[in-house]
C-alpha cells in the first residue's frame, strides 16, 4: 500500500470515528492526517472512493490476519473483533450513501472465513462443491446477517459474546449433518469437525 494512501486511510478512520461519514469533509481528512487537498485528489476521487478503498483495505487485512480457522466460532470471532474495534466508524460507514460497499466487503470477509472452515471440514468430510456453496452461503449469510442485525442494533450488545452464544447452541450441529449427510474419509477422521 502507497504509504501517503495509507496515511489518508487512516485519517479517514480516525474521522469516522469522530463524526458520521457525511459530515467529513476533504478538509478535515487533510487536516487529519497533513497532506495537502492535491495529494489527496491525487489518490481518490473524491471521499466515497477514499471510502469503498479504506474498505477493501480493511477488509483484505481482516482476511489476512485471520487464515485458519478450525471451529466456527473460530470463523466469527476475528470478525466480530475487528467490527467491534471500529464501532463506531463501521455504524458511520454503514449508514451511508457508501453502506452498500461496506455490506459488500463484510460479505466477501465471511464467505473467505467460511471457504477456509469448509476446507478444513472436506478434510474429513467429502463435501461435493455444489453443496459445499451451499452451506458457504448459508454460514456467510448468518455471519454477515448477524454484524448487520448489530449495527442495525446501533451495537447496542456485545457482538463477541452475542457469536459465542451463537456458536455454543448449535455446537455440533455441523458436524453432525456433514457426517450424516457425506460420511467421513475414514474411520480416523470421525472426530469433532
Amino acid at each position: 500500500m502507497n504509504r501517503t494512501k495509507e496515511l489518508i486511510s487512516d485519517a479517514f478512520w480516525t474521522l469516522l470515528e469522530e463524526k458520521p461519514f457525511n459530515r467529513i469533509t476533504v478538509q478535515n481528512i487533510v487536516e487529519c492526517c497533513q497532506v495537502n487537498r492535491n495529494t489527496f485528489y491525487y489518490h481518490f476521487q473524491d471521499i466515497p472512493a477514499l471510502a469503498e478503498y479504506s474498505v477493501k483495505e480493511w477488509a483484505a487485512q481482516v482476511i489476512r490476519n485471520n487464515c485458519t480457522f478450525g471451529t466456527p466460532i473460530n470463523c466469527i470471532a476475528p470478525i466480530a473483533r475487528e467490527v467491534m474495534k471500529r464501532k463506531t466508524a463501521c455504524i458511520h460507514i454503514y449508514r451511508s450513501s457508501c453502506g452498500e460497499g461496506f455490506i459488500r466487503y463484510l460479505n466477501e470477509i465471511t464467505l473467505h472465513v467460511v471457504q477456509i472452515y469448509l476446507d478444513g471440514i472436506a478434510e474429513k468430510v467429502d463435501i461435493p462443491d455444489s453443496d459445499r456453496t451451499v452451506f458457504a452461503r448459508f454460514y456467510k449469510c448468518t455471519f454477515a446477517g448477524i454484524v448487520l442485525d448489530w449495527l442495525d442494533a446501533g451495537a447496542s450488545y456485545d457482538l463477541l459474546e452475542f457469536c459465542e452464544k451463537v456458536c455454543e447452541a448449535f455446537a455440533g450441529v455441523d458436524e453432525m449433518v456433514f457426517t450424516a449427510k457425506f460420511g467421513a474419509h475414514s474411520a480416523d477422521n470421525t472426530r469433532k469437525i
